[in-house]
This record gives structure tokens, sequence and C-alpha cells, in this order.
């Protein structure tokens, strides 16, 4: 292990489009981490790419912008939301919504005591734009 780990150190950057040294940042956040592997780095900064790129094919086979030729955050976010696989990254990827209806969202709240989703079904494409 200790040989792959001096070999990649070089050669990391060529195997791997994440930085390390933020990847490495990140996982020493977590207050159960305290020391990382080389390889156990390389590892998640490689399986965390394998996985964006798996969101990102996914989201824009099955999204909208696939007309536009383009990926859209709408594509994200009905991905994150329809998808089961994705399911976990609805709060990270929440759908666009006007500030307008946010405002009356919070008002119905209020009001009601909870959040109404009763007019969430209409996305149009201007909602992307102006929110």
């Amino acid at each position: 292990a200790g040989k792959m780990a001096a070999r990649l150190s070089g050669a990391e950057n060529r195997l791997v489009s994440l930085p390390l040294s933020r990847i490495r940042v990140i996982m020493k956040s977590s207050p159960e981490v305290s020391s990382i592997n080389q390889d156990a780095l390389f590892l998640t900064a490689k399986a965390t790419e394998l996985f964006v790129q798996y969101l990102a094919a996914y989201s824009y086979k099955h999204g909208r912008g696939k007309e536009k030729n383009a990926l859209t955050y709408s594509d994200l976010s009905h991905t994150a939301e329809e998808c089961e696989t994705f399911q976990f990254l609805a709060d990270i990827l929440p759908k666009k919504i006007l500030a307008s209806k946010y405002l009356k969202m919070l008002e119905k709240e209020k009001r009601d005591g909870e959040v109404g989703e009763g007019d969430e079904e209409d996305e149009d494409e201007e909602d992307e734009d102006a929110a």
C-alpha cells in the first residue's frame, strides 16, 4: 500500500479531476476523522468524480436540457426529486421557485401552520431565469 501511495502522489493530478487538497479538508472536517490515508483520499476523490459524472449524465439523459443540448439546474433538481437513487440530494438541489411564490408559501404557512405544496407542478422555463 505504501508503494501505491508514493506512486499516486506524483501522478494523482492526472488520475482525478477534483483537487485532493479540498477533498482532504472536507474529510478532515468530520470529527470522527483523525488521519487520512493517501489511498483513501485518492479513492474518495475518484469515487466522488465518478458519482458527479453519473449524476450529470443521468440528469442530462432524463432532463429537458437535451432539447437545448445543455444540462440545466432544473434537470439536476428534477433528478434529485424523481429518481430514488438521488433523492438524498433533494435538500441540496431544491426545485427553484420564484421569490413571490415562496413569500406566498410563507404567508400560507403562517395561516395554516404548514407549507402548502399545491402550486409546485407548474415548472415554467422562465422560473429558472427569474429565481
